[in-house]
């Protein structure tokens, strides 16, 4: 299932209508903050929340972001691969 970023409603997305995953944030000058990760029970246990921070924070990193993960699943998706915890506004 193929992530998409849309812009005009500040989320990444995988899937379509009410089936779909997001990853909601935020961004203001120089920041992106992810604020929710939602997957729905049948999407659940395929990994899409993982791809779906995954494109997150490398759209972060492409365009030079630093990174708020107030999401709990951002956050801990950070910790578990350190190639993002320079991106970590601290």
């Amino acid at each position: 299932m193929a992530v998409l970023h849309d812009r005009s409603a500040r989320q990444f997305r995988a899937g379509t209508g009410e089936a779909a995953a997001v990853l909601q944030y935020r961004l203001t000058p120089g920041r992106i903050t992810f604020l929710h990760t939602l997957v729905p029970e049948a999407l659940r246990g395929r990994g899409i929340a993982q791809r779906l921070a995954r494109a997150g924070l490398e759209h972060a990193k492409a365009e030079g972001l630093r990174v708020v993960p107030l999401c709990p699943f951002v956050r801990a998706y950070v910790e578990r691969h350190p190639e993002y915890r320079a991106l970590v506004e601290s």
